[in-house]
């Protein structure tokens, strides 16, 4: 099948690179020339293991291109996906639809015959509404069907999770589009994922519904680890006795710092209003957000109880910066709190993360990026482990700092706490 993707951001990159490898004909669109220049180059604009791979190998084959004439390409395709961002709009809470409205107006000028036009952009519901007057108020209906094909896709395991996914939902009433789509899954289908025919609006809530869902696991299990600490209990056996029930499962139960990144941030405070919208109160999930807005502060504070109030002159390491492993991305990061606060009060901080220098910290007084684990917690004070990435998992730390009193902050439990201080280490971690 012939597939535009409308910007090559984490979501039209990752997806149309992988429909590609399915064998598709796949046409990645982006108004951002430098970016298109350094695709076609061989060059990946985000971290993300093993696309770099793809890219180049579907490049090759001529079954992957890349293009700044939106026009021009979904002319060529039969099925056009939306992948552009929907962020926060600056100053409230909502998310920000014009680069998705731009979009949908572009299109309903380059429709010479019947399109099936798919939001895969996180969109609040009753998006696809709009998207259809727009493009209704140039082509005859009969001329394209608008469906909601959310992603699912985490960062860092995008490439498996397209591949192998959990479910495909498509929110369309339409039978032709659905038959068509259900073919062109039908590779992934036919591994195993569950197909969802829904309506439009269905598929809209089901990715917001299930984003709010999973941040509050995180939250909730957060919250749960400020009381082991209080009452000397071990999270990791809260995590794993509660897991283990079929009804809750133990994935993101794992206590550590705020949930960041791309999506749940903006697609909790967006969901929010929807419901203020059409006049819903979801009172769980508004105090999801408000506890992980305050979770930094809660682990800013046990760093200052750890030094005894003594910042100042501290020599202070943070082993990774952004919000997870396995990704760049540095959007709504503790690390972005935490690190201008201890800057402030006059710490020494260094940090070292796999994805290289940061410009969010250019700005900050005494904060360095090391090339490697070793400069970087080199006669540290305290090393705080704030992002799980292999490379941490097996350090000697008592070869590498060479101090006689330095303390470990292990923000998400990847060292046994025994193992730890039977090498005579001062150790914390989270709810344990």
């Amino acid at each position: 099948m012939k597939l535009c993707m409308i910007g090559t951001g984490y979501v039209g990159l990752v997806s149309g690179v992988c429909f590609s490898d399915l064998g598709n004909d796949v046409i990645c669109v982006d108004k951002d020339k430098n970016k298109i220049d350094l695709l076609q180059k061989g060059k990946i604009p985000i971290y993300e293991p093993g696309l770099s791979e793809l890219v180049i190998k579907n490049f090759r084959n001529k079954k992957l291109s890349f293009s700044t004439n939106l026009q021009k390409s979904v002319k060529e395709s039969d099925i056009i996906f939306i992948c552009v961002g929907t962020p926060t709009k600056k100053g409230g809470s909502s998310a920000d639809l014009s680069q998705i409205y731009n979009v949908a107006k572009e299109i309903s000028s380059s429709i010479n015959k019947f399109k099936i036009i798919i939001t895969k952009s996180t969109v609040p519901v009753t998006t696809g509404d709009e998207i259809e007057k727009i493009i209704a108020k140039k082509n005859s209906k009969k001329k394209f069907s608008v469906v909601s094909n959310p992603e699912f896709l985490r960062e860092g395991e995008a490439i498996r999770d397209f591949s192998y996914p959990d479910r495909i939902v498509i929110g369309s009433n339409d039978k032709k589009s659905n038959r068509i789509l259900k073919n062109l899954y039908n590779p992934l289908i036919s591994k195993g994922a569950k197909y969802l025919n829904t309506s439009r609006r269905s598929a809209e809530l089901i990715k917001y519904a299930s984003n709010a869902f999973l941040a509050t696991k995180i939250t909730f299990i957060n919250e749960i680890a400020n009381l082991c600490e209080k009452t000397g209990v071990n999270v990791e056996d809260i995590s794993i006795g509660m897991g283990l029930d079929k009804r809750i499962g133990g994935r993101f139960l794992r206590a550590g710092p705020a949930y960041g990144g791309s999506c749940f941030p903006k697609d909790t405070k967006a969901i929010i209003t929807t419901a203020d919208r059409f006049k819903s109160n979801l009172s769980v999930i508004k105090s999801v957000i408000k506890s992980n807005e305050n979770r930094s502060n809660i682990l800013l504070k046990r760093v200052h109880q750890i030094l005894n109030n003594k910042i100042k002159n501290k020599k202070i390491s943070f082993l990774g910066v952004t919000f997870k492993a396995n990704t760049d991305d540095m959007r709504d990061s503790s690390s972005l709190i935490m690190i201008p606060s201890l800057s402030k009060k006059g710490a020494i901080i260094r940090y070292y993360d796999p994805t290289g220098f940061k410009k969010e910290f250019a700005k900050n007084e005494n904060v360095t990026f090391e090339n490697s684990i070793k400069k970087a917690i080199e006669g540290s004070d305290l090393v705080i482990i704030h992002t799980e990435w292999n490379d941490f998992k097996s350090i000697n730390f008592k070869n590498l700092v060479k101090k006689k009193k330095f303390i470990i902050y292990d923000m998400r439990n990847i060292y046994s706490p025994e193992k730890i201080k039977e090498q005579g280490l001062k150790y914390f971690s989270i709810g344990r």
